[in-house]
């Protein structure tokens, strides 16, 4: 049985808390509301994406690359002329798109490289429209050595807010990850408070706040929940100097108190499962991966 003919366990609004009033008018999600990315099957075509989504129970997917090509602008899937085709697919097998994961860093000093990489953010946006996605991910990144971090805070917040201004006609929201040396939740709060604009918000990936932040997930979620949009989910174990990725539920980063929380505080988005096959390809296939995420959060949501 697929885990999206099993019973109704999950009533939730489609009102993600203090989300946009165009994206509040979104239909509500299907009863497992998770979502994966395609950063975890770097090897499937399109075609293989939407029928593993659907068959493995599926609400989403987060559009991380396809086949290696990681601008999306340059898929043939996502072609102007073919727009249309690519939406009736999802909308056949009951799939949406969580969000576009650009690439975008928003803590670049050189000109031409921070030019660059707000050019693909936009692209992206632009992108996410035509697809009827409402969000595009972005990250703020890394402390510039040998700058203030004042200095590089204040570079993230003006290229956040010129994207935010920018998606606004786009009907898209821009999200910023906890990522890199952004995970802290007094760092994101500040770029957020001073952005301040009602379609950008937080990508939370509870892993880098959780394992690299050293955050408890109801300090995260109490100082950052009213801006969360989209989650990322994964597990691991310590291993040397980093960590090694493992199936869901088989390492130490607490899933399921993440999953009560998001639960309990009344979260609305996607529970999204971000298997980094494409950078880690020694980890389990994702025909493993995938089906043990929707089993493991299928369980611990029933428990929340």
């Amino acid at each position: 049985m697929r885990l999206s003919d099993r019973r109704d366990f999950l009533k939730t609004s489609a009102v993600a808390l203090g989300a946009p009033a165009f994206l509040a008018a979104r239909p509500a999600a299907p009863p497992l509301p998770i979502s994966f990315s395609t950063l975890g099957c770097p090897k499937w075509d399109w075609t293989t994406i939407l029928d593993r989504a659907a068959e493995y129970g599926y609400a989403a997917v987060e559009l991380r690359g396809i086949q290696g090509q990681m601008d999306l602008t340059k898929c043939a899937e996502f072609a102007s002329s073919r727009i249309a085709q690519t939406r009736r697919e999802l909308k056949d097998r009951n799939l949406r798109i969580s969000d576009l994961g650009a690439s975008c860093r928003l803590h670049e000093k050189d000109r031409k490289v921070r030019a660059e990489q707000l050019g693909e953010a936009k692209r992206f946006i632009e992108l996410a429209s035509k697809l009827g996605a409402p969000y595009v991910r972005v990250f703020g990144d890394k402390w510039v050595a040998g700058e203030a971090h004042e200095i590089t805070l204040e570079r993230v917040e003006v290229g956040l807010r010129e994207l935010g201004h920018f998606a606004r006609e786009s009907r898209v929201g821009v999200l910023i990850e906890t990522h890199g040396d952004f995970t802290s939740s007094e760092t994101l709060l500040k770029v957020l408070k001073s952005v301040a604009l009602p379609n950008v918000g937080l990508l939370w990936d509870t892993h880098h706040s959780v394992v690299a932040g050293k955050e408890e997930p109801e300090k995260t979620w109490k100082a950052l929940g009213a801006h969360v949009r989209h989650t990322h989910l994964k597990d691991s174990k310590p291993e040397g100097d980093g960590v090694r990725y493992v199936l869901p539920g088989a390492g130490t980063v607490p899933m399921k108190e993440i999953v009560q929380v998001l639960k309990q505080n009344k979260y609305a988005g996607y529970y999204g499962f971000e298997w980094e096959k494409g950078w880690h390809p020694e980890i389990e296939e994702p025909e493993v991966a995938f089906p043990q995420f929707a089993k493991a959060i299928l369980s611990y949501l029933e428990g929340a």
